[in-house]
């Protein structure tokens, strides 16, 4: 059974920091590109990160802030959120996609998906 499992998130102070963890299991992952995505209330789930063979991409509204690194040793993908705001809060999900590219940034492209992880960030 395929799953990838996010911990990690919890409650921050605005500009304060937090780091996801993205364990996933049941098939071989290492060849496969890994996001993040988030969704906040009454939002549509939106792109964060991604990493793969072809490189990093990130959103605009987290450049600079986030950055997204994987550990196939540990089997594990980071994302290191740094200098947090309130519109950061949001439920964070990874994501991993068979397919190689740098700029696949729509949920519909991604195979497999964790149960999130809840990120708030207090003004």
């Amino acid at each position: 059974q395929v799953q990838l499992v996010e911990s990690g998130g919890g409650l921050v102070q605005a500009g304060g920091s937090l780091r996801l963890s993205c364990v996933p299991s049941g098939r071989t992952f290492s060849t496969d590109a890994m996001g993040w995505f988030r969704q906040a209330p009454g939002k549509e789930r939106e792109f964060v990160a991604r990493i793969s063979w072809s490189g990093i991409y990130y959103a605009d509204s987290v450049k600079g802030r986030f950055t997204i690194s994987r550990d196939n040793a540990k089997n594990t993908v980071y994302l290191q959120m740094d200098s947090l705001k309130p519109e950061d809060t949001a439920v964070y999900y990874c994501a991993a996609d068979r397919e190689f590219g740098l700029r696949r940034d729509k949920d519909s492209q991604y195979d497999y998906w964790g149960q999130g992880t809840q990120v708030t960030v207090s003004s």
